[in-house]
């Protein structure tokens, strides 16, 4: 009979056991690249997309759509089911909520190959990093909560286009235009950019050298979030080659403009053989669009953690 881990379940893993569970995956040798493509079905009112992958004596697949109109419905734009099973006998073993895995596990696999980056860092300023977060979403949260898990934080400045009051998890929230916000793009040690936008949100000259920059909002090859000068003159780090030329607008638009060489992409898995060095002089952008082996690696953790067996 399958175990049912709904939300609270999957999120009581925690933030340092999935960052965990995706660096050991990479350890024992996954290869990304060898992931079949995620499937991404148009639908009447939106997509429906398929994650396979089998890894570690196990197999899953997350079931997701997303539904661009539900917000004004006042229902989720997307919504996922994570269907874990055991490679062996190829039954069902658990039944996960596949949001919550989403939400858990995007922000584990864009810290996990920076976490020595963000441990100088915090090593170097001893009242700890400067946060600057475009998008006050869930993942812009996740992606706090999994920073300051790994690392002290001393502040954390939101920024969506029209501002507001701070979100519970930032000290303060920054409109897109505001004359502020140049002068906190200088002085972040980590740049997150979890939002919805087509057009780059952040000034790539502006960003520091030594600055860690998460980019997690864009999975299609015409959007992106991040400004073809911040691409040319970081280090730049991806789950797939083959998905980030495939899905990684942020990539795919820098290599079209040639300021971004496709061959010096660096992935994880080779960061975690210790096969590329990172320079400690030029910005470190992680981008990510999602792959499915993260889903099962994570998955598998919170499977065997237990959680609310229901």
């Amino acid at each position: 009979m399958s175990v049912v881990l709904d939300a609270q379940d999957v999120l009581a893993l925690g933030p340092v056991a999935a960052v965990a569970a995706i660096r050991d995956a990479l350890a024992r040798g996954l290869d990304p690249d060898a992931e079949a493509p995620r499937a991404v079905l148009p639908l009447a009112r939106g997509q429906g997309l398929l994650m396979p992958s089998e890894a570690g004596g196990w197999y899953g697949v997350k079931v997701a759509t997303v539904a661009p109109g539900n917000p004004a419905r006042g229902l989720p734009r997307i919504n996922a089911t994570y269907l874990l099973h055991d490679s062996e006998t190829l039954t069902c073993a658990a039944i996960l909520d596949g949001v919550a895995l989403t939400t858990l596990r995007t922000p584990a696999v864009a810290v996990a190959p920076c976490l020595s980056r963000l441990r100088a860092l915090a090593g170097a300023s001893p009242g700890g990093l400067r946060l600057l977060v475009f998008g006050a979403g869930p993942q812009g949260e996740g992606h706090v909560r999994t920073i300051r898990a790994h690392v002290p934080v001393a502040e954390v400045t939101a920024v969506t286009r029209r501002g507001g009051a701070p979100p519970a998890w930032a000290d303060r929230h920054l409109a897109a235009g505001d004359p502020a916000l140049a002068g906190r793009v200088r002085a972040a040690d980590v740049v997150v950019t979890a939002t919805s936008a087509r057009e780059p949100v952040v000034e790539g000259r502006l960003v520091s050298d030594t600055a860690v920059v998460l980019a997690v909002g864009s999975h299609e090859p015409s959007v992106r979030e991040l400004d073809g000068v911040l691409m040319a003159r970081a280090t730049v780090v991806v789950e797939s080659r083959e998905a980030a030329l495939r899905e990684a607008g942020d990539v795919v638009l820098a290599v079209k403009e040639e300021g971004l060489d496709p061959d010096s992409l660096m992935t994880m898995a080779g960061l975690s053989r210790s096969e590329a060095s990172v320079p400690a002089d030029r910005p470190l952008v992680v981008k990510t669009t999602g792959m499915a082996w993260e889903d099962l690696a994570v998955a598998v953790a919170v499977y065997r953690q237990g959680g609310r067996k229901t």
